[in-house]
């Protein structure tokens, strides 16, 4: 690893903090997941996101929204509930898929905001949900994508973490509301320090594998997230229906 720059995301940082075995499956490995049809909503999640950019952009969307009654009526519904920010406000700067990036030792740590709004005083980061079942508040805040994209600005901006807020919306026709994050010096201080004990731990067992052919460590059976993983047989488990009653579905959700 000392000569590797790893590229680390959100999602990198969920699994890897889920199953620190499954993360070398997925992404050192490579292996491939059982094929899946494709669902509905998150079609509809990749239209929104694009719509709501090219909106950021001065793009035209109207022929877009008159073909695709879905996405109308869930744009419809924020812009209903939230037309401050659905139409832009004097002195401020948006930016719509905005990337930032923040290099830590030999990882490079990224995050792509779907929205970031600027004021003198004030950094909102904006993150478009179309799924019908938002997570428990409390998955929301200890999520890697709450916590990496709160750390990400407030390392590299002028922004005090005070100043700094993360907006989740969770966009339905029938209900569409808002979950808002906000940000202290304290939690940028704990994310620091989970952070850098993630990262260590993540540098001894990629040591390990590349040097002793030592896999990376599995998760305790008695979390329960084998009961939604796919690498049951090359992990030699598997769980009963009634073991456990957690799984990966709130955690999977916020990479949506």
């Amino acid at each position: 690893m000392t000569t590797t720059i790893w590229r680390l995301s959100q999602a990198h940082l969920n699994l890897f903090a889920t199953c620190p075995r499954k993360f070398q499956y997925i992404y050192l490995e490579q292996f491939m997941s059982p094929c899946i049809g494709e669902q509905p909503n998150l079609n509809l999640g990749t239209r929104f996101h694009r719509l709501m950019q090219q909106r950021e952009l001065g793009l035209p969307t109207e022929a877009i929204l008159e073909g695709d009654e879905p996405l109308k009526q869930c744009f419809q519904a924020l812009a209903k509930a939230a037309p401050d920010l659905v139409y832009s406000q004097a002195n401020t700067w948006r930016k719509a898929e905005h990337l930032r990036t923040y290099l830590k030792g030999k990882f490079l740590l990224s995050g792509i905001y779907d929205l970031l709004i600027l004021t003198p005083t004030k950094a909102q980061i904006v993150d478009w949900k179309t799924y019908s079942k938002p997570p428990k508040s409390q998955t929301i805040a200890n999520n890697w994508q709450t916590r990496l994209y709160l750390y990400l600005l407030a390392e590299t901006s002028n922004y005090s973490p005070e100043e700094i807020e993360l907006i989740y919306w969770f966009i339905n026709p029938k209900q569409t509301k808002s979950m808002t994050v906000s940000y202290s010096t304290e939690q940028h201080q704990t994310t620091e320090h989970d952070l850098n004990q993630m990262l260590t731990q993540l540098t001894a067992y990629w040591e390990q594998y590349q040097n002793h052919h030592q896999p990376f460590p599995q998760v305790e059976e008695s979390k329960g997230y084998c009961l939604s993983c796919q690498f049951t047989i090359p992990c030699n488990r598997h769980p009963q229906k009634d073991q456990g009653e957690i799984s990966l579905d709130e955690v999977e959700e916020m990479s949506i």
